[in-house]
């Protein structure tokens, strides 16, 4: 999360602001990275791409296809320089010497048929590649990852720099910083993250908590619900020092004056109460955070993220020198989210589903509100649609009944599906007449929709019963499902009067 800034809070008209220029600052940032970073030297491959042309050969992706053995000299053609921690602690290895002396485990299997996704691109010229495939660690255990190789600038001529990043898509861990050991290639390394990066100072911050603290404060949590200001104040405190590309490209911004002059439409609304838990950590001691948060785009649109806070080594004194990685996980929440209405919900109706009902059941009857009335429903002549005319009939009539209970319901209803064909509603707070007026909108609305739709007649059976707190919730669908089916006989038993009447 980068906290709420002023537009003036850019880091380059204060008086004296930390710089991320030295090559230690750097050094820090590689090495410290959450994600895995590979430093490669890929000047073979280029004079084995220079030999292939000169050989003759015009279209590397027919000669693969013909010549499937010249991705393994690809393959030995590429020499990794260096690796950060989080690679070895991804793979397994003790060190980048264990690692080094044991690619053949982490690269084999499938990674050999996405080898040539890496290679096409940059024989058609292009500087890098994002491609998904699959690596292994040193104990066995198969990774997924996207990775994403730059070369670096300065290097184009020879790419004998290039700087590949792995994420670790199995597990949807994703998060960077990035780190060099002089100022252009830390530039580099900073600029072409595929992750959001935001260098902060948050020395302001720090002096502000220090001061609380110095006042005799023990309880800050109760502290700055008291004071909200405070929240307020830290967030304008906060001075951007400096973003990269990804940022941008995240946040829909074209420059960084546009992003930096636009924050406050993007750290809006949620931000504020989690900024004012990112402080209490602060508080608290921790230096290294990492919290699910929610921005915006420059655009408005929500943004779900993956936040990590790290104040650097070197810098825990005066937390003047802040790395915060931002992972876009928006497209994840939205799974989630469809996850959990799945798991409430009815796939072909949408109404709530059989353990949704259950559970809500179960908790009217624990704390009502009273009256409880309960109609349960039941479709007619479904079974007879799915042998005559086959299921596909038989949903659409499902979906049909969906749309029309739906439609009735009140807010604090729960109307679900318990069944193929049997459906219920609780209606609490809601006596007798209530119900009654609810069952007769079912009516109504049934018979709009059957005058709508073309095809088969929806009919519904519906019984229903009341219990006060003195009941017995279950004793009142018990009477509830007695009374629909005596009204399903009566229904049954007018189609056979209407049936005889015809063929008479």
């Amino acid at each position: 999360m980068c906290a709420m800034v002023s537009r003036h809070n850019t880091g380059m008209n204060a008086t004296h602001v930390p710089s991320i220029s030295s090559p230690a600052d750097y050094t820090q940032l590689f090495a410290l990275a959450p994600v895995s970073l590979w430093l490669e030297d890929f000047s073979a491959l280029k004079r084995l791409f220079h030999r292939w042309r000169a050989e003759g050969i015009t279209d590397l992706r027919a000669h693969v296809a013909v010549h499937p053995e010249c991705l393994a000299e690809c393959a030995a053609s590429l020499q990794v320089l260096e690796v950060n921690q989080r690679t070895l602690e991804l793979f397994g290895a003790s060190s980048q010497e264990h690692l080094l002396a044991n690619l053949s485990q982490v690269f084999r299997g499938d990674m050999l048929d996405h080898l040539a996704q890496q290679m096409l691109p940059m024989w058609d010229g292009e500087m890098g590649f994002a491609v998904q495939t699959v690596n292994y660690t040193l104990d066995g255990r198969r990774l997924d990852v996207k990775v994403q190789a730059r070369v670096l600038q300065g290097h184009e001529e020879l790419w004998d720099r290039v700087m590949v990043s792995l994420q670790d898509i199995t597990q949807e861990l994703q998060s960077s910083t990035l780190l060099a050991t002089s100022e252009q290639h830390a530039r580099n390394l900073f600029d072409y993250s595929p992750v959001s990066l935001w260098v902060e100072d948050f020395s302001a911050v720090k002096r502000l908590i220090d001061e609380v603290r110095m006042r005799g404060i023990e309880d800050f949590r109760t502290f700055i619900n008291v004071h909200p200001e405070f929240v307020s104040r830290c967030m304008q405190e906060i001075r951007v020092i400096d973003v990269n590309q990804q940022t941008l490209t995240m946040f829909g911004a074209q420059s960084k004056a546009e992003l930096l002059a636009g924050l406050g439409r993007v750290f809006q609304g949620e931000m504020r109460d989690s900024f004012a838990e990112q402080l209490i950590e602060l508080w608290q001691g921790k230096t290294t955070l990492m919290r699910e948060v929610v921005n915006y785009r420059l655009s408005g649109d929500l943004v779900n993220i993956h936040m990590q806070f790290a104040v650097l080594p070197g810098h825990l004194a005066e937390w003047d020198l802040v790395l915060v990685s931002l992972v876009d996980i928006t497209a994840r929440k939205k799974a989630e989210a469809y996850l959990e209405y799945l798991g409430k919900h009815d796939s072909l109706t949408q109404l709530r589903n059989r353990a949704f009902y259950m559970d809500e059941l179960n908790r009217l009857s624990r704390k009502g509100p009273w009256p409880v009335s309960v109609p349960v429903m039941d479709l007619n002549g479904l079974k007879q649609i799915n042998d005559e005319h086959g299921h596909v009939a038989g949903d659409a009539l499902l979906r049909r009944a969906g749309e029309v209970l739906g439609k009735v319901a009140a807010p604090q209803a729960c109307v679900a599906r318990t069944g193929g064909d049997e459906f219920a509603m609780l209606l609490p707070n809601t006596d007798e007449r209530g119900a009654q007026a609810t069952i007769d909108r079912i009516h109504s609305v049934l018979e709009l929709n059957n005058q709508f739709y073309s095809g088969h007649k929806l009919s519904i059976s519906i019984g229903m019963a009341t219990c006060g707190a003195s009941d017995q919730l279950e004793a009142a669908l018990i009477r509830a499902d007695r009374a629909m089916y005596v009204e399903k006989s009566r229904y049954y038993q007018e189609q056979r009067i209407e049936r005889r009447g015809h063929n008479g």
